[in-house]
């Protein structure tokens, strides 16, 4: 079951005509993983703290249908692979279930100090391991 995060569309995220600017389709699956985190007692700016940091690698993206102003959007996340330093997240931003754009995010563990990659903690590798355990 992937976990669920519910978006309004307001006024900044739209173009003239009241369509969401593609961009922003990024910002709310942000959002949305950064809830996921939070939903599991993982706070971003601790970890920061104690030397993490989480960078997006790579990303690809499909937009299919376009959201508009007010509509009330729910942004799904899904773990699909997890490595020692990385892990590759699905997303998808859907409007009455109706998915309008997906996306495949791979997001790696960087140190503060160097940034480069280094492993995941270990409480956060065993987070995104019983994740994929319940799809």
């Amino acid at each position: 079951m992937p976990f669920r995060f519910a978006v309004r569309v307001y006024i900044e995220d739209t173009d003239i005509g009241g369509i969401v600017y593609y961009v922003n389709y990024l910002k709310f699956m942000e959002r949305a993983r950064t809830e996921f985190l939070r939903a599991h007692a993982v706070e971003q700016q601790l970890l920061q703290q104690q030397g993490y940091l989480f960078v997006v690698k790579s990303l690809s993206c499909d937009y299919k249908h376009s959201a508009k102003l007010d509509d009330q959007l729910e942004i799904t996340v899904t773990i699909d692979k997890i490595k020692a330093a990385s892990v590759v997240f699905v997303q998808s931003v859907l409007h009455r279930q109706k998915v309008l754009c997906s996306a495949v995010v791979e997001v790696v563990c960087v140190s503060t100090a160097t940034m480069r990659p280094i492993r995941f903690p270990q409480q956060i590798k065993q987070i995104f391991a019983n994740s994929i355990d319940a799809d």
